[in-house]
């Protein structure tokens, strides 16, 4: 399922919204909000895949609140404007739907945010745990931690899967494929990525210690992100 927002001060571009979400079975509404300041406390306290944006707003517009944010959920704007489409895609937003939004261009919009996860879920790792060789997609997973001989792989599905396999070797293996080491036991996805600060970060409700001996690796992947993410 992908969690989505809408943020519209408009209440009938919010109904054709909130509509045309429930027509697409792996779309969950999670929140609406009227403002940006509504929308910033729904990041706050809630895992954001998809959130649909109006530009014109009290307050603070779309953009500039877009902007604001240090991570950025997948955002596809919704307008009745057409001169802020350039400045749109710089903020690499996934789409720019000009209203009245029809369900034909609504879809094809959606269709490429789900196509995106897809491709992420298509790589996998295969781990021998508790005498089994498991298929885990990458995009499940949260963080591994070494215990040991052993590693320990939290998903995102709730499971957890001990295999014995050394964390050097996936280190290597997950370095291109959006994982980074922040300390000797913990290799994390930076997808799920939530809040950080100089020595821990946080991935959803988990908090992870950053090791001092590779502080280097994580100011390079903080200084990066934040090249990605902040305006």
């Amino acid at each position: 399922m992908i969690n989505c927002i809408i943020v519209d001060d408009e209440p009938l571009a919010a109904t054709l919204l909130e509509n045309h979400i429930s027509k697409i079975d792996r779309l969950k509404l999670t929140g609406k909000a009227e403002n940006a300041l509504e929308a910033y406390k729904l990041l706050q306290h809630q895992s954001v895949d998809l959130m649909f944006l109006d530009i014109h707003m009290p307050h603070l517009n779309g953009i500039d609140f877009l902007k604001s944010l240090s991570q950025k959920p997948k955002t596809i704007f919704t307008t009745a404007y057409r001169e802020f489409a350039i400045e749109g895609f710089e903020l690499e937003a996934v789409d720019y739907l000009l209203k009245p939004i029809t369900f034909e261009r609504f879809f094809k919009s959606v269709e490429r945010v789900l196509r995106n996860i897809d491709d992420l879920k298509d790589d996998f790792i295969i781990l021998k745990t508790e005498g089994m060789h498991r298929k885990l997609s990458l995009a499940d997973i949260i963080y591994i931690e070494s215990q040991g001989n052993d590693i320990k792989i939290t998903l995102s599905t709730t499971e957890n899967f001990i295999s014995k396999s050394k964390i050097t070797d996936l280190e290597l293996l997950l370095a291109t494929k959006g994982f980074i080491r922040i300390h000797r036991s913990f290799i994390i996805n930076t997808a799920f990525v939530t809040a950080f600060n100089n020595n821990e970060i946080h991935l959803g409700a988990y908090e992870i210690p950053v090791g001092r001996s590779y502080k280097q690796e994580f100011d390079h992947f903080i200084s990066t992100f934040s090249k990605k993410r902040l305006l």
